[in-house]
This record gives C-alpha cells, structure tokens and sequence, in this order.
C-alpha cells in the first residue's frame, strides 16, 4: 500500500468519509472545503472554495499538497514547473519548424530539450508520482522523456543521424515518421484521459495531438508546408501551456488575480 493509500486510509477514519468522494478524481477538478483533523480545512481560491487543478488531483490529493492530511507536511504543486517547462520548449522548437526569421535548423533547441523540457519536467513528473496524480505524473514523465530522447538524435556522439547515411539515408524521414506516430497515438490517449478535467487541459492535449499529426504526416510526404502546419498547431498548444502553467501558479494565497481554466462539470451520481 503507497504512503498516500495510507494517508487515505488514516483520513477517512478520523473524518468518517465526510468528504462525500472518497477519493475519487474530481472530474471538474474544482475543490470544496473539506473537513480536516481540526475542523473544515480551507481548500479553495476564494469564495466558493474553487481550486482549479490543471491535472486532475482529487480533494485528497489536494490536501497532500496544502498539508491538511494527518501528520503531512505541505506539498507545492509540480504542475506549473511541468507545464511552463513544456511549453518553453514546445516553443522554441515549433518556431524553428514554421522557418521563423529563416532559421530552420533545430540543434539550438538541443540544450532546452536535454535539461528543461527532458529533465526539469521529468522531475514535476515524478514529484506528481508522489502525490497520487496518475495523469500528471504520466504527462509529465512521457513528455520529459520524449524531450531527452528527441535532444539525442541531435547529439553527434549518439550516432543516431550518422546512422542513416550513405545508402540508408532514404530512411531517415521514415524512421523519424514512425518516432512521431508513436507520440501522436500517445497524446492521443492522454486527450481522451483529459475530457473529464478542464478546457485549459484539453485544449492543450487536442492542438499538440494536432501538431505531432502534421509532423508526422510531413515525414512521410514530404512537403514543407505541412511540417510548417506542425509548427503553428505546436505554437498554439505552447502558449495554451503557458497559460495553465500559470492559471495553476496564481492562486488566491500568492496572487492578486486569477485565471479560469473553466472546469468540465462533475458526472451526475446514477
């Protein structure tokens, strides 16, 4: 049993349930006040107790991170660091793709790959292991991974694009199709696994989906102006991260305003 199931577990003996979810996910991702182990412990923004979670924590959850559970210290929330992370990288590197200002060469993007879109978000996904956020923790593993492994082609002394000279150079665009298709089908999934969140979430999920389509699609069929489509979808998922990134960042204790992410309402009890 995780420490968290534990947590769980110790939680709802003292409290009785009173949380009405058990655990459950959220599914607007939207947090009331909940009682605690000295009474209602505040979860919320303001008003209303609404808490927007870009990456489906439950109430539980919730409390992991603002210390509420028994005998827990406060956990700051990985999801801003993730997602700012990502969208840094997705940016620079879809910039490239659309020949912004005639660069079309993509090894200046190799160093943000390695260590802020690869490691920095591979860390806010392990960290979301740790709190119980299944989604978070597997956006933000996978995407660190796909950013390390993608900054190694580029790498000379990974061998990988001195592999496909001379006679196999035909198959270097084939080969790089089949990488994308692969992350293609991949956010897929996570689009599907995202329509129970917020549109800030499934936004982001449905233009990057949209982006790794185009590109892989300009792998195959060789045409600028469809990787040039992968670049602008690609632009447009970074800054609808950016702006989740920083919609979970300002919260009502650290800021003067906040931004909606406009939660997905919860599934009526049958």
């Amino acid at each position: 049993m995780s420490d968290i199931e534990k947590q769980q577990h110790q939680y709802n003996d003292h409290n009785g349930n009173a949380n009405g979810n058990n655990g459950v996910p959220s599914a607007s991702n939207t947090l009331t006040n909940m009682p605690g182990q000295h009474g209602p412990w505040p979860i919320g923004a303001g008003p209303g107790g609404q808490y927007p979670y870009t990456l489906g924590a439950n109430a539980l959850q919730q409390q992991l991170y603002q210390g509420g559970l028994i005998n827990l210290r406060k956990f700051a929330n990985p999801a801003p660091l993730g997602l700012l992370s990502f969208a840094s990288t997705t940016l620079i590197l879809s910039l490239i793709n659309v020949s912004t200002n005639g660069v079309d060469t993509p090894n200046v993007v190799v160093g943000m790959t390695l260590f802020v879109g690869g490691l920095v978000q591979l860390l806010a996904g392990m960290w979301e292991f740790a709190a119980g956020n299944t989604l978070g923790a597997t956006a933000f593993s996978s995407y660190g991974g796909f950013w390390l492994s993608f900054g190694t082609i580029y790498i000379p002394a990974s061998g990988i694009l001195d592999a496909y000279t001379g006679a196999a150079a035909s198959q270097l665009d084939n080969a790089l199709g089949f990488y994308l298709a692969v992350w293609f089908i991949f956010t897929f999934i996570m689009f599907i696994a995202s329509l129970r969140s917020n549109m800030g979430l499934i936004l982001l999920f449905f233009f990057l989906d949209l982006t790794f389509m185009f590109l892989t699609i300009s792998k195959f069929v060789p045409n600028v102006n469809i990787a040039k489509a992968g670049g602008g979808f690609g632009i447009i998922a970074a800054f609808i991260a950016f702006y989740c990134g920083a919609a979970n960042m300002l919260t009502y204790e650290s800021s003067f305003f906040m931004l909606p992410l406009a939660p997905i309402p919860e599934r009526k009890a049958e």
